[in-house]
């Protein structure tokens, strides 16, 4: 999540915990906290590549936080004028404004590396949109009545339970959402693909599927409201011939791991020479994709990679209309919303009648 609300989900739990007995520094201890495992962004790992995937790496670490929860615990026992406060309310102030945090990031499409340093893909189960006023404006309000009021406890406690509510109601959404999926999906022998199901920006109410088979990848968009009318598939080619050549260098490797099948893979002119770029699929929108890669140049018959990668400019062509469009597709299926609209020509592949 953003780092706004990341410091209100701190800063409200550390109210609900220690609240009481501290008033509002445990909402202002708890906020610093909150956003504590995000300072890990101004570490330059001095490539693209690598700073986009290291993020919420060990700094998001469940075994990382917790250590440090304890050592926080052991200095506050030792150094806070507090004494009246146990072992185990520290730690556990401690360790919910800390641990949260990941917990909150593994719930987006990102992805969050919880399991650091074990060699595992990130974790990431998308039922929210990176930036959801739904989830931040509860927090920020109870937090607000507590630094106002100086009652630390009760408005945080309150803002929590209302953001708790609206990610089980997020949860709810996409179990929805993956019923109407499965049949679409089934009638085009799709069922067993690798797929993506994740919210579209600020809202719950309409869900972008993402589905990649062989060399190509399927947009829907799925809407909470849309009652019996199916979903549109639109298909795109996924530039799978130049799969092996980018998985020949350490970087496209990384990206395989990083993001799982959900990338395009493209032969650009860049500077003046053939490069080949990987771009990932799960972030952003069909034709505003932030995160492209420069991997390798061409050098005769063979990819050489590059020696530093790049992130690539993104394109905004449109991304105002497409957000107002995406808007207006949350209330009603009708006209069909076509991703072909935004994405640039000669990637698609078979579009519905309609688009």
């Amino acid at each position: 999540m953003d780092s706004l609300t990341q410091a209100a989900l701190g800063a409200a739990v550390g109210g609900a915990v220690l609240g009481r007995r501290l008033g509002r520094k445990a909402v202002l201890i708890g906020a610093a906290l909150g956003t504590l495992p995000d300072l890990d962004v101004v570490i330059d790992y001095g490539d693209a590549v690598a700073n986009v995937t290291e993020h919420r790496g060990f700094s998001h670490s469940l075994f990382v936080l917790t250590e440090l929860a304890a050592l926080l615990t052991l200095l506050a026992r030792r150094l806070a004028p507090a004494r009246d406060i146990t072992a185990g309310r520290w730690a556990t102030f401690f360790g919910l404004c800390l641990l949260t945090h990941p917990l909150l990031d593994a719930l987006t499409t990102y992805g969050t590396q919880i399991w650091w340093p074990l060699d595992v893909r990130p974790a990431a189960y998308p039922i929210v949109f990176i930036i959801d006023p739904l989830v931040t404006l509860p927090l920020l309000v109870g937090i607000g009545v507590a630094l106002v009021t100086g009652n630390g406890q009760r408005a945080p406690a309150r803002g929590l339970a209302l953001a708790g509510a609206y990610l089980v109601l997020a949860f709810g959404a996409k179990q929805l959402v993956e019923a109407r999926l499965e049949p679409v999906l089934a009638e085009r022998g799709l069922e067993a693909s690798p797929r993506l199901l994740q919210p579209t920006p600020f809202n719950i109410l309409l869900w972008r599927a993402t589905v990649v088979a062989g060399d190509d990848h399927h947009e829907l968009l799925v809407g909470v409201l849309d009652g019996d009318t199916p979903p549109t598939v639109e298909t795109y080619r996924r530039g799978a011939e130049l799969e092996a050549a980018a998985l020949e260098t350490d970087r496209g490797r990384r990206l395989a791991w990083f993001a799982g099948p959900f990338l395009r893979y493209e032969s650009r002119e860049i500077d003046g020479r053939e490069t080949l770029v990987a771009t990932d699929l799960r972030l952003g929108f069909p034709g505003f994709h932030p995160f492209a890669f420069d991997l390798a140049i061409r050098d005769g018959e063979a990819w050489r990679p590059v020696a530093t990668s790049r992130q690539l400019p993104a394109p905004s062509r449109g991304n105002r209309e497409a957000l107002t469009r995406l808007a207006g597709r949350i209330l009603t299926p009708s006209p069909a919303l076509c991703t072909s609209d935004f994405v640039a020509a000669g990637w698609l592949r078979e579009a519905p009648e309609g688009c």
